[in-house]
């Protein structure tokens, strides 16, 4: 089975699983809700107040962030220029047909956002088209769809309990196929492919365009969209600054209570925060423990944005990218295809890599990063112009930069936390079928609303 349809099937079935506790009966199927309160602003919880404004009722947004859009974080790099580069959410796939649909509803125009991949491995530089894999694993990933479309949804399931790392070398795959595996996969899922599963791993590189959906963005940064949902839901119906810190349900409905003693109510509640804002606050009543259990259980991807402004684009081409196995992990041109005679390379690292950049003071940082460039253009400190970074593991919202499910989790974690909990239901993209994309932040909000009025 495609994740996809694994998740259409399991939220039918947390819906028949959430019972109702004595003295707080569910709402009843059918029953449409006056007033919807959501709390988060992101992607999905725009998504879902743009759908419910379209049927007819009330939402009410709480954003605990002073903005809109969540982990979608556009920034202009260098003062008094337009040049715009990601913080957060980076890319649209070429798949991500609702992203698409909304853009062109609200007139944002897409470019192409493709990379060519340079590799820099053991001192070494090869330049894009001049370096490969085994001829083993080429077959083997140029294969992929096939072996995976073969699988029973039994040795589907089962691929869940092993991870990617293990499950390549018991293929039989070099040290160098496994080690370069690692530097390209682990920034697709935002740790050490030893902690994903091969079922997440395998699912999303079958079923994903040719360069992993990394196709696309948005002229002009990623949170336009945020912003024109947010206009055409109404600034009256999103409250910034608005941290929740109680939920309290009972027959009459839910009542929120924010950090700063303000409270809401409404007929239903729609939660897109992430997990570890969910765990902060006070549910009256309580949360099941398995629902509890299994918040605690997901982890969120340490992944942090190291921009480097530089005073020419010396790599040379626009669609430049180069994966290292220095600290600074992944680089790409962060101003592709923008005016000016500055560029931006960021480089993006994760797990402890990410860790360690952030320890750094911000001289060190620098330094650790264009170390991991220097065998391809030797010393580069004289060209850098200004630096930034975004550090996703310690956001306080958040604590990472999206969901990333362990060995063993996606058919255990995922179904208990798409079940509602009396008048509340959940969403985000922790919750859609692939993590850390625009596409299934928005796919979750939507679908959420549709199993509410279903």
């Amino acid at each position: 089975m495609k994740r996809r349809d694994f998740l259409q099937a399991t939220a039918l079935l947390g819906g028949a699983l959430t019972l109702p506790a004595k003295g707080y009966p569910n709402i009843l199927p059918g029953k449409k809700p006056k007033h919807v309160l959501i709390i988060g602003a992101g992607l999905s919880g725009l998504a879902a107040a743009y759908k419910l404004k379209k049927a007819g009722i009330k939402t009410t947004i709480l954003e605990a962030r002073n903005r809109v859009g969540g982990r979608v974080f556009s920034h202009q790099p260098v003062k008094g220029e337009s040049q715009t580069i990601e913080m957060g959410a980076e890319w649209v796939g070429a798949s991500h047909e609702r992203v698409i649909e909304l853009c062109q509803e609200f007139d944002l125009k897409l470019f192409d956002n493709r990379f060519e991949t340079d590799l820099i491995y053991h001192g070494k530089h090869e330049k894009a088209g001049k370096w490969s894999l085994s001829p083993e694993m080429e077959t083997f990933w140029n294969n992929k769809k096939i072996y995976w479309d073969k699988l029973s949804d039994k040795e589907k399931e089962k691929m869940d309990q092993m991870d990617w790392w293990r499950f390549l070398s018991r293929k039989g795959f070099s040290d160098r196929d496994i080690d370069i595996r690692e530097l390209l996969d682990s920034t697709d899922f935002g740790e050490s492919i030893r902690k994903v599963s091969t079922f997440c791993a395998l699912a999303e590189y079958a079923e994903s365009s040719e360069k992993n959906e990394m196709d696309l963005k948005i002229q002009g940064g990623n949170d336009l969209l945020p912003k024109k949902m947010a206009a055409a839901i109404g600034s009256d119906s999103i409250m910034l600054g608005k941290k929740v810190s109680k939920v309290e349900q009972s027959r009459e409905g839910v009542r929120l209570t924010c950090a700063n003693g303000e409270v809401y109510q409404a007929d239903q509640l729609i939660c897109t925060a992430p997990t570890y804002m969910v765990l902060k606050i006070d549910w009256q009543p309580v949360l099941p423990v398995s629902m509890t259990e299994a918040l605690q259980g997901l982890q969120y991807a340490r992944i942090g944005k190291f921009p480097v402004v530089f005073s020419e684009r010396f790599w040379g081409r626009e669609n430049f990218d180069c994966v290292t196995d220095g600290v600074g992990h992944y680089f790409y041109h962060g101003t592709k295809d923008q005016p000016g005679k500055k560029g931006v390379l960021v480089a993006y690292a994760i797990g402890d890599k990410a860790e360690v950049l952030h320890a750094q003071p911000k001289e060190a940082r620098l330094k650790l990063i264009l170390d991991s460039l220097r065998p391809a253009f030797g010393d580069l400190s004289h060209l850098v112009a200004g630096e930034n970074s975004y550090y996703w593991g310690k956001d306080q919202y958040s604590y990472g930069a999206y969901a990333q499910y362990g060995i063993g989790q996606w058919f255990d974690l995922m179904p208990i936390l798409k079940r509602p909990f009396k008048s509340v239901y959940f969403a985000g993209e922790h919750l859609a079928d692939w993590q850390g994309f625009m596409e299934g932040a928005i796919n979750s909000g939507e679908e959420v609303v549709e199993q509410m009025l279903s």
